[in-house]
This record gives C-alpha cells, structure tokens and sequence, in this order.
C-alpha cells in the first residue's frame, strides 16, 4: 500500500485588521487601479473580455486596437460578421469559437436588450460565451457594481495569502465579497489581479518586492537574492 501524502499546507487565515491594512497599502501604491484591457464602451469592455479567455490582456489589446475602429458596436459587428470578424482576431488563442460567441452575443443584444449591454447578471451570463467571470468583470469595470472576478491570479492571491482562501473559484468569490471591507470592494478586483500579475506570480513570487509580505501567510516566501 502506497504511504499516504501530507495534506498540503494551508495559510493560516488573515485577520481583519491585516486585511484592512493589506488594501490599504494597495491602494496607497496605486490609488485608481484601472483594468489592463483597453476599451471605450461597455460594449467593447464585454467583447474584450471575451476574447481575453485563455489569452493575454496584450494580445486582445493588440486585436482590439484594429477592431474596434472598424466594428465596436453589436451592429457594426453583425454587419462585419463571423468570417469578417476572424481575421481581425485570428492571433487570440480559440479565435474561431469566439468569433462565434461574439456575433451571436451581438445578435442577443440586438434583439434582447435594443444593442445595449444588460447590466443584470442573468441577462450577461444568457449570452453565449459569457460565463460568471466575465459577467462579473463588466459588472464592475463597466458598472460600478462590486462584484468579484476570480480569475487564476486572484485564485493565487487569495489562497496563499490567507486574506480568502477557497477550494474553488466560487467558494473564494464568495469569500473575497465577505471578507474585503466595503470601502475597498469597488477596485479591489483589479488590486487583486495587478498584484497576481506582477508580484505574487505563480513560479517565483516576488516577495522581496511585496508591499503585503508582512502581512502574508504564504509559508514559502521567495527570499531575499
């Protein structure tokens, strides 16, 4: 019989106060976090985000840069059509079944919501293509709504600094919106996913450089070179 593993270490859970300063200093370095993905509408936030799946915000960026001059609106982009649209996105990875999801979404929107961006979660997610992640981010980023996307960097973030931690995508969302004081919520999403990105990365995290190293649980912190 195989030896039995060792659970795997969990960071303890971070205390409130911690919390609170964690954000805090978050929002000391970057006072207006803004997401890296760039649009001019919550049109163009929605098909962006959509395209961003299994893909960099880079690389939509330079997608959307020659998209939306030609098509940024559902019309103009049913007008461009499924063939039409591919060659504008065909460097995003899965570009056929999203050139796909993104038309019939234009569509939906065309005849369900009068070309308009719904800002109700059910209406976004009946969209093809959109799923709670993506619901999420338009609600926030567009809306003004506090609503949590958990994507692998803020999954990561939440985890290994105890402030959420979470078996599940769901079950840190749900955790992140209890535990994150409400002053904070609004831009917390992109705090959260900047930090991810550019500090707490997944193979080496940079934690000489961290703002929060203090106050994070993660056992294996990256030391000093």
């Amino acid at each position: 019989m195989a030896a039995a593993r060792a659970p795997a270490r969990r960071p303890s859970k971070m205390p409130r106060a911690d919390v609170v300063e964690m954000f805090t200093r978050l929002r000391e370095l970057n006072p207006h976090p803004k997401t890296e993905l760039e649009y001019s509408s919550p049109f163009e936030l929605l098909v962006a985000v959509a395209l961003s799946a299994q893909a960099t915000d880079v690389g939509v960026n330079k997608a959307t840069r020659r998209l939306f001059p030609v098509a940024n609106t559902p019309a103009a982009m049913i007008a461009l059509g499924e063939d039409g649209l591919k060659p504008y996105i065909a460097t995003i990875g899965l570009f056929n079944a999203k050139a796909k999801n993104v038309i019939a979404t234009c569509a939906m929107l065309l005849e369900r919501h009068g070309g308009e961006v719904p800002r109700e979660r059910e209406a976004l997610e009946a969209l093809p293509g959109v799923g709670r992640k993506t619901a999420n981010v338009v609600l926030n980023t567009a809306f003004g709504e506090p609503a949590m996307a958990v994507d692998t960097h803020i999954f990561r973030v939440a985890n290994r600094t105890g402030l959420a931690p979470g078996k599940d995508v769901r079950a840190v969302e749900d955790a992140l919106l209890r535990v994150i004081p409400a002053e904070f919520l609004l831009d917390a999403h992109h705090w959260l996913i900047l930090h991810g990105r550019y500090v707490c990365k997944a193979r080496k995290p940079d934690c000489p450089n961290c703002v929060i190293v203090d106050l994070c649980r993660f056992k294996d912190k990256t030391p000093p070179s």
